[in-house]
């Protein structure tokens, strides 16, 4: 019996997404829409950072390249979602459409001139800002403490907890498996014989490239860390094979 997991997610403790409020979004707002092609840049690392951006449509993947030409992917962001929201005077990231997206974007001088000057953005945007920098605690944890296994339940539960991303039990996964590894600090081989072991398990079976069905929520969420796995009567781990 297939498990829809909705109470799963009381326990489960998800990033905490960089998703604008209503008041914050109302800066782009009047800006005009922009289509970026997958694979496009919409800013690369070191370039002035003379505006911010909100995702409309689409996912956008964060990256930097380190050592001998390596990716790091640091966050992928969906819609609703606004980069570049720091006070760095250059971007530290290159932002890349994983597939075809629509975003706004506004110029720096003018979103902070809105900040300024309107009581009910500048709360807004202190908020942003807050959840960016727990976002960013989250993943330090993620690939300081937890194990492969752990990583990729934690990345399949948070991106299930994005609206829109889930139609009952199948999740859509918009990035390609080199997308995952190189976010989990993983590789593709391990990121694939994991997925393996979860369907073995009954936790999650691929379908296709960018399909993942959930058998089992509870399963995924304990499997992330995300919960104590034990037994409230007998205070015993609990066995999830």
């Amino acid at each position: 019996m297939l498990m829809q997991g909705k109470n799963a997610f009381t326990n489960a403790q998800p990033t905490k997404h960089a998703v604008a409020t209503p008041i914050l979004s109302s800066v782009f707002h009047a800006c005009p829409l922009e289509t970026i092609a997958a694979g496009e840049a919409i800013c690369w690392e070191g370039d002035d950072a003379t505006h911010l951006f909100q995702v409309v449509e689409g996912v956008v993947r964060l990256h930097r390249i380190i050592g001998e030409g390596r990716r790091v992917i640091i966050a992928f962001h969906f819609a609703g979602d606004v980069i570049g929201a720091s006070l760095l005077e250059t971007f530290s990231f290159t932002a890349e459409a994983v597939n075809e997206c629509k975003i706004r974007r506004v110029s720096r001088r003018s979103f902070h001139h809105d900040v300024a000057r309107c009581e009910n953005i500048r709360p807004a945007y202190i908020d942003l800002l807050c959840r960016e920098n727990a976002a960013i605690n989250d993943q330090m944890v993620l690939l300081s403490k937890k194990n492969a296994e752990e990583r990729l339940c934690s990345f399949i539960v948070n991106l299930a907890s994005r609206p829109g991303t889930r139609r009952q039990n199948v999740l859509r996964v918009p990035m390609n498996r080199q997308d995952i590894a190189d976010y989990l600090g993983l590789t593709i081989e391990t990121v694939s014989r994991t997925i393996t072991k979860l369907a073995a398990r009954d936790v999650v079976v691929a379908e296709g490239r960018h399909d993942l069905k959930i058998i089992s929520m509870d399963k995924l969420v304990r499997l992330s860390g995300g919960t104590d796995d034990f037994s409230d009567k007998t205070c015993h781990r609990v066995s999830l094979h």
